[in-house]
Order: C-alpha cells, then structure tokens, then sequence
C-alpha cells in the first residue's frame, strides 16, 4: 500500500468514525428529551403498599419496557421504564407487581388494570409467536401504557389471561 492511498484510508475511517459519534449523540438527545416529554405525562407510578395479600400468580421473565397506549411501538422512556431486564411478575389480589432487576419494582392497582392480553410484538420486541404478555393501565395522571413482559416458560401466559377474566 502506498502513503497516498494509506492516507486516504485514514482520513475515511477518521470521518467515519466522527459520524457515527455524531449520529450515536443525536439518538441519544432524542432518548433524553423523549423522557423529559414523558415524565409530566405520566407523573409519579403508584407506590407498592407495605401489605398485600397472597399471590395468585408469579412468573419470570424479561420486562420489555412500557408502551403508550394505543401505539404498541411508542416506547416510554421516561424515569427507568424504558430499560429491559429480567423481572419477576407477581399477580395479587391488590394488584400486580412488577419486580424488575437493577431498577424500580411498578405497582399496578387492581384498579387501574383495563386489559390483559397477548401480543406478537411490543416497542421493538417482535417474537415469531404470541409471546409477550401486555398489560394495560391506567396511571394516576391519566394516561394509560401498556407494560411488556416475556415470561420464561409461555405456558404461564394461560394463568393469566383467565386471572383478568375473573376479575372483570
């Protein structure tokens, strides 16, 4: 290889290498301000009770993030609800809980909860079957979101969907 061509391949790598930083830092300003959009909308997340009565259901699984409803593919980002991780769900008479590794455990009220369903995908997770179990509800502040969960052993899913049909 001759210097002018080595020089030339230099200056390439160099001005490739400034724009993926460029478009790495844009993605990550529009992640940043997405969540500060986000966090007025959905407020503060409920706050685990100190007591609840005994759990019907648990599974484990990945938590896929939270979604806001309609849109399946609009991932919220706001606070740490926009990070995947391992995580146990937890069905209660009180409500559901969402305990998620490295990251706040989301308390679903009974209340709150309007739907529990199957979906093939959600905010980037696409699974080649049914897989992923949404659960719709409403936040305090009004707004509702879907959360996504993936659980280990799809069997459980059954568990579930005839939980939500006893609730109403």
């Amino acid at each position: 290889m001759n210097s002018g061509t080595l020089v030339g391949s230099l200056i390439f790598a160099a001005v490739l290498v400034v724009v993926i930083a460029v478009l790495i830092q844009l993605m990550m300003r529009g992640w940043r301000r997405r969540a500060w959009r986000q966090t007025e909308l959905i407020g503060d997340l409920p706050d685990v009770p100190d007591k609840v009565g005994t759990a019907s259901i648990t599974t484990r699984g990945l938590y896929c993030g939270c979604t806001m409803a309609p849109a399946w593919n609009e991932r919220v980002t706001a606070g740490d609800l926009g990070y995947r991780s391992k995580a146990v769900l937890t069905r209660y008479p009180e409500g559901i809980l969402l305990e998620r590794v490295r990251a706040k455990p989301i308390w679903v009220p009974r209340e709150s909860i309007t739907a529990i369903r199957m979906e093939r995908g959600m905010a980037g997770k696409v699974v080649a079957r049914v897989g992923i179990l949404a659960i719709r509800w409403r936040l305090p502040s009004g707004p509702e979101i879907d959360i996504g969960f993936r659980a280990n052993n799809r069997d459980e899913y059954d568990a579930w969907l005839k939980e939500d049909g006893a609730d109403g």
